[in-house]
Order: C-alpha cells, then sequence, then structure tokens
C-alpha cells in the first residue's frame, strides 16, 4: 500500500482556522497511533503473505516487521498529516519467487486490505463494549473520551483504508487484482492507460471527492461507526 488516504477533518492545511483549537489537536494526537498501527500492520501484511508464498525479498530487506520506522516514507507521511493524502515505503516483492504466480500475486495483494479489515474488526468490538460501559456512568476514566476517539479512528481508518486500497488504480492493491482477473477480458490498452495515468486519475478522483464534498468511502466508514453507536446504546 504506497498511498494512504486519511481523514482531512484532522489534516493540517484544511484546517488552518482551528489550529488554536486544541480539541484539533487532541483528534490530530488520537488518529496518530492508529494510523501508524494501521500502517505498519497493512505493510507487514504484505511482507508475511509474500513470504509465505515463496518470496523472502521483503524479509531479507528488514521489511517484515512490526517497527513503523521500516515503514514510513517521510515525505509521505507529511503530506499524510498536511493534505490527507499519503504514501509509505512499497514493500518490495519479486513474484518471481512465488511457487504459484496468480495465487501469490492474489494474496499478497489483498493481505494488506485483509489485515486492515482484522483492525477494523478489532477496534469495532472495543468501540462498542467501551461505549456502553461509557453509557452507564460507572467509568470516570472513559469521560474525556478520547480513548472512545481513538478507538473509533481505528474503526473508520481502516475500514477507508481497506475501501480505498481497493480501487482498481495502480499503485493501488486493488489494481494488481483487477489485473489478473481481467487481464484476459479487456484490451490491453486499458491496462497500459493505468499503468501511465492511473496515479493521475485517482489524484483526480480525490480532489473531486474535496470538491463536492462527497466521499463515499468515508460515508460508508461513517455508516458503520454510527451502526456500532446503536448496538451499544441497545445492549443491556
Amino acid at each position: 500500500m504506497p498511498f494512504i488516504f486519511g481523514y482531512t477533518e484532522c489534516m493540517i492545511l484544511w484546517n488552518l482556522d482551528n489550529l488554536s483549537d486544541p480539541m484539533f489537536w487532541k483528534m490530530l494526537a488520537c488518529m496518530l497511533p492508529v494510523m501508524l498501527l494501521s500502517l505498519t500492520l497493512h505493510e507487514w501484511g504484505h511482507a508475511f503473505a509474500a513470504h509465505k508464498c515463496g518470496d523472502d525479498t521483503a524479509k531479507n530487506l528488514g521489511r517484515m516487521t512490526l517497527n513503523p520506522i521500516r515503514h514510513i516514507d517521510p515525505y509521505g507521511f507529511l503530506m499524510l498529516m498536511l493534505v490527507g493524502f499519503g504514501w509509505a515505503k512499497p514493500v518490495p516483492v519479486n513474484s518471481r519467487n512465488f511457487r504459484n504466480y496468480k495465487k501469490g500475486e492474489a494474496i499478497v495483494s489483498l493481505a494488506g486490505v485483509f489485515m486492515n479489515l482484522l483492525l477494523a474488526i478489532f477496534f469495532s468490538i472495543f468501540y462498542v463494549v467501551f461505549l456502553r460501559m461509557s453509557f452507564t456512568g460507572n467509568y470516570e476514566w472513559l469521560n474525556n473520551g478520547l480513548l472512545l476517539l481513538t478507538i473509533g479512528f481505528g474503526v473508520s481508518l481502516n475500514i477507508v483504508l481497506m475501501l480505498f486500497n481497493l480501487l482498481p488504480f495502480p499503485p493501488l492493491d486493488g489494481y494488481h487484482v483487477f489485473e489478473l482477473l481481467f487481464a484476459k477480458r479487456l484490451p490491453i490498452n486499458v491496462f497500459l492507460f493505468l499503468r501511465r495515468y492511473g496515479q493521475f486519475v485517482l489524484i483526480g478522483v480525490l480532489l473531486l471527492f474535496r470538491l463536492l464534498r462527497f466521499n463515499p468511502i468515508s460515508l460508508f466508514s461513517d455508516w458503520v461507526l454510527n451502526n456500532l453507536s446503536l448496538l451499544a446504546f441497545r445492549m443491556g
């Protein structure tokens, strides 16, 4: 997952009027550890899947690790904090080492997305439990809301990362799967175009979302979070 799509609500350049608001910095502080965890496990998933499929390129280069420093691209992370769109260091993979090329390509491409799915489920469980506990009023350590805010970010951010990386534009994970599925069904010019201009199309789509103030991926993550809140409210 070299590209990351984050929250513009917490990004600095979109919130210049809020820089004096302590709540803005609290939200940013809550999001950062979640982002680092989600990014790290996503990239680790790629490296681990490649190792299991027969390619130890990432492992030999020290990328099959849970150390976030090994996966962060400084400029990509800075862009993420400023505008909400950045990139991480891509995990090096040599698909010629896979025991089964097509199967290995699919597994490695989807491994990072699968890690985000697992993280979304993990955070969802704790979000419902802690939110239900906060409704009872018996747990003072939940009163400031920062823990729930962090866990809520964990739910919605991993849903956003999962769905965003499934889009069929290079260099996103979804493009590799798209090419595997449709390489023999679509003209070669489609893939040549996407390989050459896919990144620009992707950036154009994100800018369009920003201009229209309509983002179906974020809307879906908000819908999930709202339903988890409703579930917590109805429990007990």
